[in-house]
């Protein structure tokens, strides 16, 4: 099928029946395209990376974490086309005397192009996440901006750009 050669309509109707595909693979889990591409994609690159933790996806609904390692280890995992990522919630807002309670071991953010193509996977510990994220006053949660510092502080677990050792 040359996708170039068809029909506005007939690409509406392609789509939906990708969609309807990803879903039934258990690729795509909710309405949120880029965040599920991430967890799928995350998780599927870390189980065929064997120096790097075997994960699966954690219950549907458990807060703040979205894969577990064999070892027990949690991880967030965050999806963006910017450099910019989703909400953190359930963290004390600034200020706060309240101790930080452990939300998770390990943030990985899937970067993405404009095209829903994977560029980049960044992992980073707790102690980096709690020294990097700020709060959006509209949203009242915590993010994280995707600076060269940020991202010097973070393991590449994979670039499309150059070859992770």
């Amino acid at each position: 099928m040359e996708i170039d050669e068809l029909e506005t309509s007939e690409l509406i109707v392609t789509y939906s029946k990708i969609i309807e595909q990803l879903k039934k693979r258990h690729v795509i889990r909710t309405k949120n395209l880029l965040g599920d591409l991430a967890e799928f994609l995350v998780i599927d690159h870390f189980t065929k990376n064997s120096k790097l933790p075997n994960l699966q996806s954690a219950p549907a609904g458990t807060k703040n974490v979205d894969a577990i390692s064999r070892l027990g280890d949690r991880y967030s995992i965050k999806a963006t086309s910017s450099n910019l990522t989703g909400s953190f919630w359930g963290l004390n807002p600034p200020g706060s005397s309240l101790p930080e309670t452990q939300k998770f071991e390990y943030l990985i953010i899937a970067c993405f192009d404009d095209n829903f193509q994977l560029v980049k996977i960044l992992q980073a510990d707790w102690n980096v996440f709690l020294k990097n994220k700020s709060w959006n006053n509209t949203m009242k949660c915590w993010k994280i901006s995707i600076t060269k510092k940020f991202e010097e502080s973070c393991q590449i677990i994979y670039s499309r750009l150059e070859k992770i050792k």
